[in-house]
């Protein structure tokens, strides 16, 4: 092969390689989060700035036209094997593959494993962390406000005291926020269906992503 061909070919080759390895390679920085689209106006209702720490009560399908951007870099933080874990991290997986977000799972092994399933989910340096399990908020409520540029999303359950960077998704059934905390609601693992955790997900991403954080995202409807 003549030179000019042959160095074509590595060229052609090396991008090729590097193309095939960006999608998996996290190790570049962030670029943050941003969304694609805009809220309803039944989103937030008359207050278009949320306080820290208080609730909104979206109407049903206002958080529909929000989508992450190509590519955003989610782990989804678990732990459990109940039924509404299991449900809730089946609608995470939904979502992102829907939305092209680049989604990794830390998964925690146990009652042990629970802060380090936290510290290596952080490690990661994601956009957005995305936690399924009642089992992880009391390791969240420790962690969380030393971590202030990190994102986090809670689904299905809240943090008693949350800081600006911790928004969670709740409905009626759905409201644990720790060990020896009352509920705001009656727990009731049935009130985990399918599209209940769908809207939640993305009702909670929709949120995050127009900078709406530090808030509670209640869903009286599914």
């Amino acid at each position: 092969m003549h030179r000019p061909y042959l160095a074509a070919a590595l060229v052609v080759t090396a991008a090729l390689l590097t193309g095939c390895a960006s999608g998996d390679d996290w190790s570049t920085p962030r670029t943050g989060l941003s969304a694609v689209g805009e809220l309803g106006a039944g989103f937030l209702g008359p207050e278009k700035s949320p306080a820290p720490e208080s609730t909104v009560t979206p109407g049903p399908g206002s958080w529909s036209e929000v989508r992450p951007s190509p590519g955003t870099r989610v782990v989804l933080l678990t732990a459990g094997g109940d039924r509404p874990t299991k449900a809730l991290v089946k609608a995470v997986n939904a979502w992102a593959e829907e939305e092209d977000v680049d989604l990794r799972t830390v998964a925690a092994s146990g009652a042990a494993d629970l802060l380090p399933a936290v510290t290596r989910a952080l490690d990661l340096r994601p956009d957005l962390v995305v936690s399924a399990g009642n089992d992880l908020i009391d390791p969240l409520a420790a962690v969380t406000p030393s971590h202030l540029s990190q994102e986090f999303l809670i689904v299905g359950a809240e943090l008693a005291e949350p800081t600006g960077n911790v928004t969670a998704v709740d409905w009626p059934g759905a409201s644990f926020r720790g060990e020896g905390l009352g509920m705001s609601s009656t727990y009731d693992p049935a009130s985990f269906t399918d599209a209940r955790c769908a809207a939640a997900v993305r009702a909670g991403a929709a949120a995050v992503l127009t900078g709406n954080t530090g808030i509670v995202v209640w869903l009286n409807e599914p």
